[in-house]
């Protein structure tokens, strides 16, 4: 399929979702809160250039005595590096000098040979010589050249050496900077609420932890110092032309302003073009990530085409915006050659007029000629980093973007300690909550569960099951009401503390790279081998994992490959059981099992529920009939409580749940 009817193909879809676009939209933020956080998941473009380069550039501040070494290292070595080309023009004028006084009659003094000159008619021979300082007779004086080009090759040394010194010291620099800014982005990860990660693409966050701050790190590393050195090199050649003739320092600094208006015009362009290309970058990521977690899922249902096409667009996209970035990007330095070629051509011609009328030395034209060739050096390297630096700023308001972000409301001052031992008696009282102020989805709930009961909580999908336990997790904060852990508030509960006496089983196993013994001990870090050996062996772990080769040591594979999901399902109960939990929760732990399995899981549920409060959401609603309490909630609300024989006898929302269950089973 060609470029333009793919265009043409996508232009006709998004027209057809503009007809869908508002209900979506609306939905999508009922469901995960506010636009406190962009109005999509993909990066906006760079919206605000300088003051996000400054706050990059602030980012140095910690490291502020070596900065400023760095910078008096880079302006040691400019001042070297300038001052060498007039060094170098005098040793032009002793050359010079000497071959022409070498046929020069000896014993005559410098004014005479002009006057004589002037006598006979050469006036402008006469003018030349007029600005040079010689000896007649006396030839070349290579004593004084030798010392001349000692000293510039002495000075072009120490400048190189003080120019590595500090991009050594620059390195090491830029490298604990980005060392603490993964820091901080890991850290606040942390601290982002839930619905943070509800609203953005994990390939997105990714490209912004990953692919933003290596472009960071490039940016900070080679610009940095290249521009600070080319900003005070230009400097250092404007004040050494005017000082040399102001008349030349005119005709070459005709390229700033026109320089000015390429880079300002083209740098413009490429900075929004730049902008969208790590945009499309974070889409292309995230779209890979997707296609790589739902493989199987899109084997299945024959969908390989349609995602081919969907990254198609995507990378097209991508190939647009990168394309276009590098192309406007590449102009600048053809545009800033060719008018130095221009700045040049005027040099040479007007400072051979001025050689010739004795106002200039030949030495003092061959040092700024010089001067305007390093000139132009420096603003061709503003020019090629400003690519460097435009890329590198785009990806840092993508990062501060992210710092930015608003986090999880901070544990308030008066927190309450927890009662040792804990009963795990949990209250709802009049519990309010939505994800979007515009749709209420749970209102006024109460309920109690009492010390080590098992309260299951059955309902149709979007009946707010998973978002009770959630809760209770404080996962999210409630609108109004008051959860109560053992009479005291669970929002005047650190954190951390609250959840470490909780234990959470989820309907998709997560497994970490490392041995089965270490995923178990997950639970608590501190548990010995004979504490987790047991936990396996009641949660019914110890069974398949002695058949292993490598036991409790055998690795996990990457997405746990090597393991089944029932099995993998076990080992996150065992996880549970080690952390030895006062409150237990089980969201459609049996679910991604089979029969078999799920025996097992019951058997070891039992002895996981004993003496803790545990809260089990349930499809499958056999698994929970030996509950003490069942909550049967429907669009937020628990329309009925009571037991599997209490709510089975009031043939109401569990009971039309429980038949249709055992009528498919029995269709089965």
């Amino acid at each position: 399929m060609s470029r333009s009817s793919k265009k043409q193909r996508k232009a006709e879809e998004e027209k057809a979702k503009v007809l869908i676009s508002e209900e979506e939209i609306a939905e999508l933020q009922d469901a995960v809160g506010s636009d406190e956080w962009g109005n999509s998941s993909a990066p906006r473009k760079a919206k605000n250039f300088w003051p996000s380069a400054l706050r990059l550039f602030a980012m140095f501040g910690s490291e502020r005595v070596v900065i400023t070494f760095i910078l008096a290292l880079i302006l040691g070595g400019v001042v070297l590096t300038v001052w060498a080309p007039h060094i170098l023009g005098n040793a032009m004028n002793v050359i010079f000098a000497g071959l022409i006084a070498r046929n020069m009659p000896a014993g005559v003094t410098r004014e005479q040979v002009i006057e004589g000159l002037k006598a006979s008619g050469e006036n402008r021979f006469a003018d030349m010589l007029s600005g040079m300082d010689f000896t007649p007779g006396s030839g070349v004086d290579f004593t004084e050249l030798g010392r001349i080009i000692l000293i510039v090759l002495a000075m072009y040394a120490v400048s190189q050496l003080f120019m590595w010194l500090q991009g050594r010291l620059l390195n090491d620099v830029v490298m604990r900077i980005v060392y603490r800014l993964r820091e901080d982005i890991t850290a606040k990860v942390n601290r982002l609420p839930l619905s943070y990660f509800d609203r953005n693409q994990r390939g997105d966050l990714l490209s912004r932890t990953t692919n933003d701050v290596d472009n960071v790190q490039q940016a900070l590393q080679q610009a940095f110092a290249s521009v600070i050195r080319d900003i005070l090199t230009i400097i250092g050649i404007t004040a050494m032309m005017f000082y040399l003739s102001w008349q030349l320092a005119l005709i070459a600094l005709v390229a700033l302003p026109i320089s000015g208006i390429v880079v300002a015009g083209i740098g413009s362009k490429s900075q929004k073009l730049f902008a969208a290309q790590w945009r499309n970058t974070g889409r292309v990521n995230a779209h890979v990530e997707e296609s790589f977690t739902g493989h199987e899922v899109i084997t299945v249902f024959g969908q390989q085409k349609v995602m081919g096409e969907h990254f198609d667009e995507r990378n097209e996209e991508l190939f647009d915006s990168a394309f276009n970035a590098q192309y406007y990007s590449g102009m600048i330095m053809p545009i800033m050659q060719w008018v130095s070629y221009l700045g040049y051509v005027g040099i040479a011609v007007v400072g051979a007029l001025r050689v010739a009328s004795g106002n200039m030395t030949l030495g003092g034209v061959t040092a700024f000629i010089q001067y305007s060739r390093e000139f132009n050096q420096p603003l061709g390297g503003i020019a090629s980093m400003a690519n460097m630096l435009i890329s590198g700023v785009a990806s840092a308001e993508r990062i501060f973007e992210l710092l930015d972000a608003e986090e999880q409301m901070p544990d308030p001052e008066d927190l309450r300690e927890l009662p040792t031992p804990m009963r795990g008696e949990i209250a709802f009282t009049d519990v309010d909550f939505s994800y979007s102020p515009h749709k209420p989805l749970i209102t006024t709930l109460s309920f109690s569960a009492q010390p080590g009961h098992t309260i299951a909580i059955v309902g149709p999908t979007g009946a707010g099951k998973t978002t009770l336990v959630n809760l209770v997790m404080r996962f999210y904060e409630i609108n109004s009401g008051c959860i109560t852990l053992d009479g005291v508030d669970t929002s005047k509960i650190k954190r951390g503390d609250l959840r470490e006496n909780i234990g959470m089983v989820l309907q998709d196993a997560v497994l970490f790279k490392g041995t089965i013994m270490e995923n178990i001990r997950y639970g608590r870090l501190d548990a010995t081998d004979e504490e987790v050996i047991t936990a396996a062996k009641a949660t019914y772990v110890d069974r398949f994992v002695r058949s292993l080769p490598e036991g409790y040591q055998t690795v996990v594979e990457e997405d746990a490959a090597n393991i089944s999901a029932g099995e993998r399902q076990l080992i996150t109960i065992a996880r549970a059981f080690v952390s030895n939990p006062a409150l237990l929760i089980l969201d459609e732990a049996t679910s991604s099992v089979d029969t078999r399995t799920e025996l097992l899981i019951q058997k070891g549920m039992a002895a996981l529920r004993k003496n803790r409060t545990s809260f089990v959401i349930a499809h499958r609603l056999s698994t929970i009939r030996d509950a003490d309490v069942i909550l049967v909630m429907e669009g937020g609300r628990i329309v009925e409580q009571g037991d599997h024989r209490e709510l089975m006898a009031a043939e109401g929302a569990y009971h039309r749940l429980y038949m249709s269950q055992f009528a498919g089973a029995i269709q089965d």
